[in-house]
């Protein structure tokens, strides 16, 4: 899973897998959740992000997996 943070569209992206989207659903203004061909969530698009979520930090509690960061 990757938060990747666009600061010039202020929008968040979050990829929830490496499977590719093939299609897209809004499901509330500027929210738009991307699926792929088996119908299984793979993304999550937020337009006009830090008025939708508190971008400022993030807690990760309980994940079984590694956490990298990219200071890119």
């Amino acid at each position: 899973m990757k938060l990747n943070y666009h600061p010039d569209t202020d929008s968040l992206y979050i990829d929830l897998s490496e499977r590719p989207s093939v299609e897209s659903r809004e499901v509330s203004e500027g929210v738009v959740l991307d699926y792929d061909s088996s119908g299984r969530l793979v993304g999550i698009d937020i337009n006009n992000a830090a008025n939708k979520v508190e971008l400022q930090k993030l807690i990760l509690s309980k994940l079984p997996g590694k956490i990298k960061t990219d200071d890119a």
